[in-house]
C-alpha cells in the first residue's frame, strides 16, 4: 500500500480538479458522504435518536465536516456543529457547504474559552467528528484550536477523524503541539505517512481509506513510500518446491560473539535457521566456541583463533575470507564487541567482502568511526540495521535529530553510501540506494527487549542467502520479524516477551503469509 505526504496529496487534489475536471465541491461531497456512511455503519445502532458533535475548522477539512453534519441530519441524527472560527473566515467550497446547514445547527467558537460552554454536549454524543484541520497542517495548533483538541480528548466518547487526526503532521507523524486521539480515521484516496509513522499512528486508530473519485492514474503515479502489510509481504515470500533440498536455500556465514555476548551470536544463528536458510555457519572466537556449540544445534560453529581474549582480531581475517567460499551471504556484528582490533576487522571485512551482507550492532559502531569505508565496499548488497542511536552515530547527528526525520535520515544515508538502511523502531523505515522508501506495518512494544535486533539480523541474512533481492529481503524480513512478535503478543501479551519467543514463531509467520498468498490467488 502506498502512503503519501500531505503535500503530495494536495498535488493529487489539484490534478484531479484541474486536469480531470472533477470539481472541488464534488470531492468534498464524496469525502463527507464516505465519512457519514462510516459513522452510520459503526454507530447507528441503539435506541433513540443518535447524537453527533462535529468540531470543524475554517478550511476544507471543516468543509468535509459540514457535509457530514448535513448528511447525518438528513438521516435523522441530532447534530451539533461547533466551528472554531468566525463565519467570515470560511471561504470557497467550505463556505458553500456551511451555507447548506441550518443556522440552528452551527455555533461559532472562534475564541479560546468559548467552546468550553458546550462540553456537556460532547459527553452526551454518540460520536464526535474531528474536522478541525487536515493534511496541510505544518505549525503547532494553538489558542482555540488547541483548546478544541483538549476538549475532544477529555471526553470518553468515540472520535472519528476526518482525513487525519487534527494536530498530526501528515508527512512524518509528528504531533504539532497537541493532537486528537481518534478511535477511527477515514482518509481519502491514499493513506498518509502520518497515519503509519509514530506517534501519529497511535492517534489514528483504525484507518479506513475511502474512494472519493480521484482518478486511479493520478494516485498510481504519486510519489510515496510503500507501507508493508501482510498483503505486500506475502507477495515477496516464495513457496518451496517439493523437490527442494538444503542447497537450494543458501549457506550464510555469521561473524559474531565476544565474552559476555554469546547470546547475541546464538540468537542471530538460530534465527537464520528459523528463517529458512539451508545452512548456517557461526564464526566465533575460539575461546567461546564450546559455549556456542551448546547454544546452537542446527547451526555449525567455526572457531576463530583469538589468543584466549574472547574477542576477534586481525588474526581472524584470513580464516574468515577463506570461509567465504561457498557461502551466499554474510552477517557481521551481533555481540562482536568494541575492541579497536575487532572494529578494524569489521571495517576490513565490509570493504573487502563481495557477498550480500548484513551489518548490525557492534558492527555498526565500528563503521560509525569511519563511514567512508562504505565507499570502498565491494558488495553492492549491503544492509545496515541501526536503531536511532546507531543511526545518529553513523550520520554524526543526535538521536533526536534522527527521530525528527526518520525517513529523511535513512534515505540520505542510503543514497550517500549506496547501502540499504533498516532504521529500526516503531514503524521501521527501509531505504534503498536509489532513494526508495518503505515503512513496516508489523510489530508491537513487546519487542523493546534484548536480542530482538540479533534476531532480525539472522532473518535478513537468511533471506539474502536464499537469493531474495536486498529490498525484498528487507521488507519481508522486517515484516516477518514484527508479525512473529504480534503472534506472541496475541498469545502471551507484550510484557515479558523475549526474542526467543519471537524466534519460535518465525516458521508459523511464514506459514500464515503463504496461506494468505494462496487465498489471494
Amino acid at each position: 500500500m502506498k502512503v503519501v505526504t500531505g503535500k503530495v496529496m494536495q498535488e493529487i487534489d489539484r490534478r484531479t480538479i484541474e486536469e480531470f475536471g472533477i470539481a472541488g465541491l464534488t470531492l468534498m461531497e464524496n469525502a463527507g458522504r464516505a465519512c457519514a456512511d462510516f459513522i452510520t455503519g459503526r454507530f447507528a445502532e441503539g435506541r433513540g435518536r443518535r447524537k453527533a458533535v462535529v468540531v470543524a475548522g475554517k478550511g476544507n477539512n471543516g468543509g468535509d465536516g459540514y457535509v457530514i453534519a448535513r448528511l447525518l441530519g438528513d438521516m435523522g441524527w441530532q447534530v451539533a456543529v461547533f466551528v472554531i472560527a468566525s463565519k467570515d473566515e470560511i471561504t470557497g467550497d467550505a463556505r458553500s457547504n456551511l451555507n447548506r446547514l441550518g443556522s440552528a445547527t452551527v455555533t461559532f467558537c472562534a475564541d479560546r474559552g468559548s467552546l468550553r460552554r458546550y462540553v456537556a454536549m460532547f459527553h452526551e454524543a454518540d460520536v464526535i467528528v474531528d474536522a478541525l484541520v487536515g493534511t496541510g497542517l505544518k505549525s503547532p495548533l494553538k489558542d482555540a484550536y488547541a483548546e478544541a483538541v483538549e476538549i475532544i480528548n477529555a471526553t470518553d466518547r468515540p472520535v472519528v477523524a476526518v482525513d487525519i487526526p487534527s494536530g498530526i503532521d501528515a508527512a512524518d507523524g509528528r504531533i504539532l503541539g497537541v493532537a486528537v486521539k481518534a478511535d477511527a480515521t477515514v482518509t481519502f484516496g491514499l493513506a498518509k505517512c502520518g497515519h503509519v509513522l509514530f506517534p501519529g499512528a497511535e492517534r489514528t486508530g483504525s484507518l479506513h481509506i475511502a474512494d472519493i473519485g480521484i482518478p486511479p492514474e493520478v494516485t498510481a503515479g504519486a510519489a510515496g513510500p510503500e507501507y508493508v502489510d501482510a498483503a505486500a509481504a506475502s507477495t515477496f515470500l516464495l513457496p518451496r518446491s517439493h523437490s527442494a533440498h538444503k542447497g537450494n536455500f543458501g549457506h550464510c556465514l555469521i561473524v559474531a560473539g565476544s565474552t559476555g555476548k554469546t547470546g547475541a551470536a546464538a540468537m542471530a544463528a538460530n534465527s537464520a535457521v528459523r528463517a529458512g536458510a539451508g545452512l548456517v555457519t557461526l564464526a566465533v572466537p575460539a575461546t567461546l566456541n564450546s559455549i556456542l556449540e551448546m547454544k546452537t544445534t542446527e547451526a555449525m560453529t567455526m572457531p576463530l583463533y583469538d589468543n584466549g581474549r574472547g574477542y576477534l582480531g586481525k588474526e581472524a581475517r584470513p580464516v574468515i575470507e577463506a570461509a567465504l567460499s561457498g557461502k551466499n551471504a554474510i552477517a557481521i556484528g551481533p555481540g562482536i564487541g568494541s575492541d579497536p582490533e575487532t572494529a578494524q576487522l569489521v571495517r576490513d571485512l565490509v570493504a573487502e567482502t563481495n557477498l550480500p551482507m548484513v551489518v548490525d550492532a557492534d558492527g555498526l559502531n565500528a563503521l560509525s568511526e569511519d563511514p567512508s569505508i562504505l565507499f570502498a565496499k565491494k558488495s553492492s548488497k549491503v544492509i545496515l540495521t541501526p536503531h536511532p542511536g546507531e543511526m545518529a552515530r553513523l550520520c554524526g547527528l543526535s538521536a533526536s535529530d534522527v527521530e525528527a526525520d526518520r525517513m529523511g535520515a535513512a534515505r540520505k544515508f542510503a543514497e550517500t553510501y549506496q547501502v540499504y538502511v533498516v532504521l529500526k523502531g516503531a514503524g521501521t523505515v527501509i531505504a534503498t540506494p536509489s532513494g526508495e522508501l518503505a515503512i513496516n506495518g508489523s510489530g508491537n512494544p513487546g519487542m523493546a527487549s534484548g536480542g530482538m535486533g540479533d534476531l532480525l539480523t539472522g532473518v535478513l541474512v537468511a533471506l539474502l542467502a536464499q537469493g531474495y533481492p536486498p529490498f525484498e529481503a528487507c521488507r519481508l524480513g522486517v515484516f516477518i520479524h514484527g508479525r512473529a512478535a504480534d503472534m506472541v503478543a496475541a498469545d502471551k501479551g507484550e510484557i515479558g516477551m523475549t526474542a526467543l519467543d519471537v524466534q519460535e514463531q518465525l516458521p508459523y509467520t511464514c506459514k500464515q503469509l503463504l496461506i494468505e498468498r494462496r487465498n489471494r490467488c
